[in-house]
C-alpha cells in the first residue's frame, strides 16, 4: 500500500493538523518547537514495526488529558490514507478465498485505546460471483439473489485483513546514536527492561543496541559466556565465588579457547558484512567496521581508506555515528521482515556536514524506491529543491497548536516565517549554486511551473533524451511581475541575461512584450514561449502534458460531482488549453476551486510523470524539443 496523506489530531501539541499529503519523499519543515516530531510519532503509532506503545498520560494533549483518559475509545490521534495495490488485493483474495470488488483507497484511523476503523472509498465492496463461461443457467428466472455466492464478506473480517497488510512504520531520531564502548551486563539488564542504579535509561539508544546485537545475531550474556577466561568456567560450574583457589584442566582451557575463537570469527563475520552493506549507502568514504568484545566490553572500530588506523565509533563525526545507528535500525526492523516499510526521520542528518546533508537528498531519492520516507528538518541543506512540492511548512497557530500546511507562504506572524525561513534559505543556497557551479536558471512564472518542468527533466533524462552538461534549474519569480526582481538577481557577470519562460495566454504574452521592449530588448531569444511547442491559442504550460498525467489530479478536484453527471474528460477539448476548461468545468457545476490548486495539480501530474514506466515518443519528442531550445538559445547569447 502507498500512504496519499494523513493527518494528526488530539496529540500532544497537536489539535488538528490537517491533511499532509505525502509523496516518495515527505519533508517536514519548521523551527525547533514548532510539533514536527509529534506528526511523526503519532504517525509511527499507526502501525509500528517495534515499540510506538500508545501512551494516553504522554500523548494525550495536556489540556485534554481528563477527558481523554476516560473516553479513549472514542477519540482518535491519526488517520491515515492508503492506496491499495493490485499486489494487495491478491493478498485479500487469498486471506478470504474469494474476489470482492477492487478497493483502491482506503482510511485507517486509530484511537487511544488502540482499536481501529477502516473506511473503504465510496462504498463496502461486494463478493464477486465467479461465473463459468460454458455453462448456461437452467431457468432465466432465477433471480440475483439466488446466483449469490455462498461466501458472506463480514466487514469485522475485511478489517482485520486490512490492517494486517498496512505499511509497517519505522521511526528514528538522533537520540539513537550508538556509543563507541559498550558494557555488557549494563546492557543485558537494559534489553531485559531492568534498570541500572546510577544510569539513566536512554529508551531510543537501547533500542539501537538492541538492534545491533540482532544485526550480530548474538545477546550480550552470550558474547560474555563466549570469552570467558577459564577460571570463570571451572568457578561458575562449582558454584565457587573464590576462583583463585581451583585450577582449570586443559578441557577447560581448551574448552575457553574454543568459545573465544567462535566469538571473534562472529564478530569478525558480522563486522564485515556490517563493512560491505554500509557501503551501498554512505557515499561520503569507504569504512570498515570490526566488532570487538574484551570482558564486559564490546567495542564498535572504524577505519578508512584515508585514516586506516582503527579508532573508536563515538571517535569519529556525529554525522557518521549517526548514519551507522540509523542504517542498522532500517537494516534489522525494515529491510528484511518489513520491506515496504515507511521511515520516518526526526531531524534526519542535521549532525552531518553541509555537503554531506544535500547528498543525504539524493540518498533519500534513492531509499525511497522501495520505502516511502518522510523525515521532518529545519536545515536548508536538507531541502531538496528540485522537489520543492514535497516540502510542508509545519507551525504553531494562534492558539498554540502545531499545523502543517503545504501553503509554502502560509504565515501571518514572524514564528510562522521562521518556520519557512529553511525552505527559502534552500532556493537562496540554490541560486548560490546557479552562481557558482555553473548551473543554467531559467525563470518561470510560478511554482506550478517549476514542478511541471522539473518532472519533464526528470522524465528526459530518464529516457536519455538529454544528457545536459550544467544542470536546469527553474527558479519560480511569483508571478510575471517577479520576472524582473529575480531576473537582476541571476544576472550573470558579463551581463548574460537568464532564459525566462512565459505561456502564451494574456499576462504571458504581456510579460513579454514588457521583458522584450526592456530588459530584455537586445536578447529576445532568451523568452523561450509555450506557444512555440504546443500550436493550441493561449497555450500554457499545462499543455505540454498529456490528459492521462493530468486526470487523476483533476478528477481530485471534482470528487463531489454525482456520478452520473459528465465527467471531466467527456467535456475536455483537447484543441483548446486545458486551465481554462477545468475553471469552466467548475463553474458550470458551480464550485469554487480551493486556493493553491494549480500547483497541487502539478503535483499530482509530477507524481504519475515521474512514476511511470514509459512515456509515449510523441510526449518525449515535445519535451526534448523545448529542452533543446534552452541550449539553442545559449549558443545565441554567446
Amino acid at each position: 500500500m502507498q500512504l496519499t496523506k494523513y493527518k494528526v489530531c488530539n496529540f500532544k501539541s497537536v489539535r488538528d493538523s490537517g491533511w499532509i499529503e505525502c509523496n516518495d519523499v515527505t519533508t517536514l519543515v519548521g523551527v525547533n518547537e514548532a510539533g514536527k516530531s509529534n506528526l511523526l510519532l503519532a504517525l509511527w503509532k499507526l502501525n509500528p514495526v517495534t515499540g510506538g506503545e500508545i501512551d494516553v498520560l504522554h500523548d494525550a494533549p495536556v489540556s485534554k488529558l481528563t477527558d481523554i483518559r476516560t473516553t479513549q475509545e472514542t477519540v482518535p490521534f491519526v488517520t491515515a490514507s492508503f492506496e491499495v495495490s493490485d499486489g494487495d488485493m491478491e493478498a485479500i483474495t487469498t486471506e478470504l478465498g474469494f474476489r470482492i470488488t477492487p478497493i483502491k483507497n482506503i482510511e485507517v484511523t486509530r484511537y487511544f485505546d488502540g482499536h481501529y476503523d477502516v473506511t473503504y472509498q465510496d462504498k463496502f465492496p461486494d463478493i464477486v460471483i465467479e461465473e463459468d463461461e460454458d455453462s448456461e443457467p437452467e431457468n432465466d428466472d432465477i433471480s440475483d439473489e439466488d446466483e449469490s455466492s455462498e461466501a458472506i464478506l463480514e466487514q469485522s473480517t475485511l478489517d482485520k485483513i486490512v490492517i494486517k497488510l498496512l505499511p509497517k512504520f519505522v521511526y528514528y531520531s538522533n537520540y539513537g546514536n550508538l556509543s563507541t564502548r559498550l558494557y555488557l551486563p549494563h546492557v543485558t539488564k537494559w534489553l531485559k527492561g531492568e534498570t541500572v542504579e546510577g544510569i539513566v535509561k536512554n529508551h531510543e539508544q537501547i533500542r539501537t543496541i538492541n538492534v545491533l546485537f540482532k544485526f550480530v545475531n548474538l545477546k550480550p550474556d552470550e558474547i560474555r559466556d563466549l570469552g570467558r577466561d577459564p577460571k570463570d568456567i571451572v568457578a561458575a560450574r562449582y558454584g565457587y565465588s573464590n576462583r583463585t583457589n581451583y585450577q582449570p584442566t586443559a578441557d577447560d582451557i581448551q574448552q575457553a579457547q574454543k568459545a573465544k575463537e567462535e566469538r571473534t570469527i562472529l564478530l569478525q563475520s558480522a563486522g564485515n558484512k556490517l563493512t560491505r552493506e554500509f557501503a551501498d549507502w554512505w557515499k561520503q568514504g569507504n569504512y570498515k567496521f570490526r566488532f570487538d568484545a574484551d570482558g564486559d566490553y564490546f567495542t564498535i572500530w572504524v577505519s578508512d581508506e584515508k585514516r586506516p588506523d582503527e579508532v573508536g565509533l563515538e571517535l569519529r563525526s556525529t554525522g557518521l555515528q549517526w548514519f551507522i545507528s540509523f542504517f542498522l535500525i532500517f537494516l534489522v526492523e525494515s529491510k528484511y521482515k518489513h520491506k515496504d516499510a515507511i521511515l520516518l526521520l526526526d531531524e534526519a542528518g542535521l549532525t552531518l556536514h553541509p555537503k554531506a546533508q544535500k547528498d543525504l537528498c539524493v540518498f533519500f531519492n534513492s531509499l525511497a524506491k522501495n520505502n516511502q520516507i518522510i523525515h521532518t528538518t529545519h536545515s536548508p541543506f536538507i531541502v531538496d529543491t528540485n522537489n520543492i512540492d514535497r516540502c510542508k511548512v509545519v507551525y504553531v497557530d494562534s492558539e498554540g497548536y502545531t499545523v502543517a500546511s503545504a501553503n509554502l507562504r502560509d504565515s501571518d506572524d514572524k514564528l510562522n516565517e521562521q518556520s519557512i525561513y529553511a525552505l527559502h534559505a534552500a532556493l537562496g543556497l540554490s541560486v548560490s549554486d546557479i552562481l557558482l557551479q555553473g548551473c543554467k536558471p531559467i525563470i518561470v512564472e510560478g511554482p506550478s511551473d517549476q514542478i511541471y518542468l522539473t518532472a519533464i527533466k526528470q522524465a528526459l533524462i530518464g529516457a536519455k533524451k538529454i544528457a545536459p552538461k550544467e544542470d536546469f534549474i527553474f527558479m519560480p519569480s511569483g508571478g510575471v511581475k517577479g520576472i524582473s526582481g529575480v531576473v537582476s538577481l541571476l544576472g550573470g557577470k558579463q551581463g548574460k541575461l537568464p532564459l525566462v519562460i512565459v505561456d502564451s495566454d494574456k499576462s504571458g504574452q504581456d510579460a513579454k512584450k514588457k521583458l522584450s521592449s526592456g530588459l530584455y530588448q537586445d536578447d529576445k531569444n532568451s523568452i523561450i514561449e509555450i506557444g512555440n511547442f504546443k500550436q493550441i491559442e493561449n497555450a500554457e504550460i499545462e499543455d505540454l502534458i498529456p490528459l492521462e498525467y493530468m486526470e487523476k489530479g483533476i478528477n481530485k478536484l471534482f470528487n463531489d460531482i454525482d456520478e452520473d453527471e459528465e465527467t471531466f474528460e467527456e467535456f475536455y477539448e483537447s484543441s483548446k488549453p486545458l486551465i481554462p476548461q477545468i475553471e469552466q468545468f467548475a463553474q458550470n457545476y458551480s464550485m469554487e476551486l480551493d486556493k493553491g490548486w494549480k500547483v497541487e495539480l502539478a503535483k499530482s501530474a509530477k507524481s504519475r510523470i515521474v512514476k511511470a514506466k514509459e512515456i509515449e515518443s510523441e510526449t518525449l519528442n515535445l519535451w526534448k524539443k523545448l529542452f533543446d531550445s534552452f541550449q539553442t538559445k545559449d549558443k545565441k547569447q554567446r
